[in-house]
């Protein structure tokens, strides 16, 4: 039984002994690294460059009155499609007592001148009809008479519009009632009724009622590096992409560059506008933002491979190709780039189609 336990002990400690050498050796024996193969092949590079901003339309009109007031009625809200010359807000006067009580005076003048008027064109015109007077004489008197009456109607049409806004004889025509000067969509309403207005004039820019915009003609508006804006040129098209809407891709044209740039946190950059192409059925809201695609440079049908499997040594570029008579084995060959679009680079000289590189460790 002892001699059994001994062979054992002596059998489990060669094979310890044989297994820690065995695990060593192999420890000791280089692996063999692989990599994946890349085919040199023919493909389009392309190069674009990106301009950030939002979509806007391009005809967005600020409705402000003529006349200052109290809002009294507003008859539109944001959403709501207008037509050009359609009432969208009702303007209370509250007139000037400075300048009401000077037009009723107006107005008092003119009655005692029309009197007294009155009577010279009744008192010559019966001197005339007898031949007292000159036929010069009684024209001039029945002038004045006429010009009379007329001062009397515009000192009375100049208080209504005063105390009212609109005078009797035309009730159509009155800047109480504040309309749309285009055919569109309302945007904001920014007051409310009982607010009060200014008038637009040459001091004041007067208060805005409503903002007015064409939905249907909108513009994207962005900013450009300035080492990308030499590179875009007026008529390029753009594709737009809008955070809200990412699942849409829209087209649009440049139709304006910036000739002065402006300073944004040390970079300079250049405002630039393109038209969006919208069918029939398509709505943008006003102010989505949005990034707009540039392609500024394209080479099809060329050679190329991925940057990932190109390294530098000083300024000459290099790649990894496999031996013809050893495939685990491989040779440093120089290459010239091209046309690069950040994934994929454009091979000029050192490679030729279906030849393959040495790519990343699998």
């Amino acid at each position: 039984m002892k001699k059994a336990l001994k062979i054992f002990i002596i059998i489990l400690v060669m094979a310890s002994v044989i297994g820690t050498f065995t695990f060593i050796y192999k420890k000791s024996q280089p692996k063999e690294v692989k990599y994946e193969m890349i085919d040199v092949k023919r493909d389009t590079i392309v190069i674009n460059t990106i301009a950030t901003g939002a979509v806007v339309p391009k005809k967005e009109i600020a409705i402000k009155p003529q006349i200052a007031g109290i809002i009294s009625k507003i008859y539109v809200e944001a959403g709501d499609t207008v037509q050009q010359g359609q009432v969208i807000a009702r303007v209370t006067i509250i007139p000037d007592m400075v300048n009401l009580n000077n037009a009723k005076n107006r107005i008092k003048r003119a009655q005692i001148d029309l009197e007294l008027t009155k009577k010279n064109d009744e008192r010559n015109e019966d001197l005339y009809k007898k031949g007292v007077i000159a036929e010069a004489i009684y024209l001039d008197t029945k002038r004045n008479y006429k010009a009379s009456k007329e001062e009397l109607k515009a000192a009375k049409d100049n208080l209504d519009l005063i105390r009212d806004g609109v005078t009797k004889s035309s009730t159509s025509q009155t800047n109480t009632l504040i309309r749309s000067t285009i055919t569109g969509m309302i945007l904001d309403v920014p007051v409310k009724e009982g607010n009060s207005v200014i008038q637009s004039n040459s001091f004041n820019d007067g208060t805005t009622i409503a903002l007015v915009a064409d939905m249907k003609d909108m513009i994207f508006e962005g900013n450009i590096d300035e080492t990308e804006v030499g590179r875009v040129k007026i008529g390029m098209p753009m594709e737009l992409t809008i955070g809200a809407m990412s699942k849409d891709k829209y087209q649009a044209i440049i139709t304006n560059i910036a000739p002065k740039g402006t300073d944004n946190g040390g970079a300079v950059q250049f405002k630039i506008k393109g038209a969006v192409e919208l069918n029939n059925d398509q709505f943008i809201r006003a102010g989505y933002s949005a990034n707009a695609s540039i392609e500024v440079e394209r080479k099809e049908n060329v050679l190329s491979i991925p940057e990932s499997t190109i390294f530098f040594e000083n300024d000459t570029s290099y790649v990894w190709t496999p031996k013809e008579d050893n495939k685990f084995e491989y040779d440093k060959r120089s290459i010239e780039l091209g046309l690069s679009d950040g994934i994929n680079v454009e091979i000029t000289k050192g490679l030729e189609e279906e030849q393959q590189v040495r790519g990343n460790k699998k």
